[in-house]
């Protein structure tokens, strides 16, 4: 089978490359002629784990192409995913411009039966939309299919996610779509991967679903997390042991400074946005990007009365990007949490191990740091704001002698409070 994908962004490459690895004929679109050229020579732009020798293992045994041509690649394509960004508008709402553009492009070059698949996170009614699109403008009057395809990849743990998936949701009401696309998951049969049919609304607001009751349930505990700081207890021991009944589960109940990243600021307010198009309330999700934006904001005042006033102080940041193993900075609590604090007249000196490129590009009133040591470098304090595997072992005897003061702001909760203390530091977790 020969597949299409239109947009290599992050969901877009990772799926070209793990359909070529299942041994797919994948040819990867993008109008970016630059990023194109870059992935034909073998540099990936994006920080993933595993993904830059997948794309080399696949593109040299000639499964994988890279090209800006999607004439081409729509004709020889059996399945065509839409893989193009959706970026938030002002009201919350999807911006649908790079995936209607896509699917006039597919319509003008469909040169048989072809089954379009939605990959982009979109709102619900996205691919009856986009199945008069495609109608209004083909040229050659053909028959295809239209299949909601949610992904749902984690980022820094991508491939896996792909490869052994808790789940595929399938959305069509065409049934030759849904047996092609059957078809084109067959790798994933041997794993016994449970498979979800359904309909094209539901798949479209599956997506939105789950990832609006996992941030609900990072803010439900970062809520716990300031009752706990208030009456004196720790919230790890709230955590583990609400997490221990099945039917909460222990994900995702880890407290901090609140969720960031492509997916859950965005797809919260787009469901919310979604709920007031249809007449409806959304409450609860509304409640959760309100807890969310006051999370962030307190962790400043949480920094602030541990240093004693921030202006004129060095404050060492280590992790900018809104998780571990990305260097994705989209929606990230750090800048946010940065820019208040330079706002209050801090200096600021941060370390990330993959994300500083990125972070140049937003944060250029900062100084990077070589390594965690440079960073905490005669700082006042140091604030931990993403949970990076390498800082969970610091050599903290050298980080405090390094330190002009010895304080540190756990905004991720890497280390014991005890241990912090006994080694002679002022600390402060979330929650603790």
């Amino acid at each position: 089978m020969h597949i299409a994908v239109i947009g290599t962004g992050y969901v877009g490459l990772v799926t070209g490359a793990c359909f070529a690895e299942f041994g797919v004929e994948v040819t990867c679109v993008d109008v970016d002629a630059e990023k194109i050229t870059r992935l034909a020579s073998g540099d990936v732009p994006i920080y993933e784990p595993g993904l830059e020798q997948l794309v080399e293992k696949s593109s040299h045994a000639g499964r994988l192409r890279f090209t800006t041509d999607i004439k081409s690649a729509v004709e020889q394509a059996l399945v065509i995913f839409l893989a193009v960004g959706t970026p938030p508008l002002e009201d919350g709402s999807p911006d649908l411009s790079f995936i209607n553009s896509a699917a006039r492009s597919i319509a003008e070059h469909m040169n048989g039966y072809k089954v379009i698949v939605t990959k982009s996170t979109v709102p619900i009614g996205t691919g009856e939309r986009l199945r008069r699109l495609i109608r209004e403008h083909q040229k050659i009057k053909t028959n295809f299919g239209i299949v909601s395809n949610p992904e749902f990849l984690r980022e820094g743990a991508a491939i896996n996610d792909f490869m052994r998936p808790d789940r595929v949701v399938i959305g069509s009401s065409d049934e030759e779509a849904i047996a092609i696309m059957r078809d084109l998951y067959r790798p994933l049969y041997l794993i016994e991967t449970p498979v979800v049919i359904t309909s094209l609304e539901a798949a479209e607001l599956i997506k939105y679903a789950a990832n609006a009751f996992l941030a609900t349930k990072i803010s439900f505990i970062n809520e716990i997390a300031s009752i706990c700081d208030s009456i004196g207890c720790d919230v790890h021991d709230v955590a583990r042991a609400m997490g221990m009944d099945k039917r909460i589960g222990s994900k995702f109940l880890h407290p901090g400074p609140g969720f960031g990243g492509s997916c859950f600021p965005k797809d919260t307010r787009a469901l919310a946005a979604t709920a007031r198009s249809f007449g409806c309330e959304s409450r609860i999700v509304n409640a959760v990007i309100e807890a969310n934006r006051q999370q962030r904001a307190a962790m400043v005042p949480k920094i602030e009365k541990l240093v004693g006033g921030i202006k004129g102080k060095t404050i060492a940041v280590l992790g900018l990007s809104f998780k571990p193993e990305t260097d994705d900075m989209r929606e990230a609590p750090s800048i946010e949490i940065i820019r208040a604090l330079l706002d209050k007249g801090a200096k600021i000196r941060a370390y990330d191990p993959a994300a500083m490129p990125e972070a140049a590009k937003i944060l250029n009133d900062i100084t990077f740091a070589e390594d965690e040591y440079d960073a905490a470098n005669g700082a006042d304090v140091l604030v931990f704001i993403t949970e990076w595997n390498q800082f969970r072992a610091l050599d903290m005897r050298r980080v405090k002698d390094l330190m002009k003061n010895p304080k540190i702001a756990d905004l991720r909760n890497i280390y014991e409070p005890e241990d912090m203390h006994e080694l002679g530091f002022d600390y402060v977790g979330v929650g603790r």
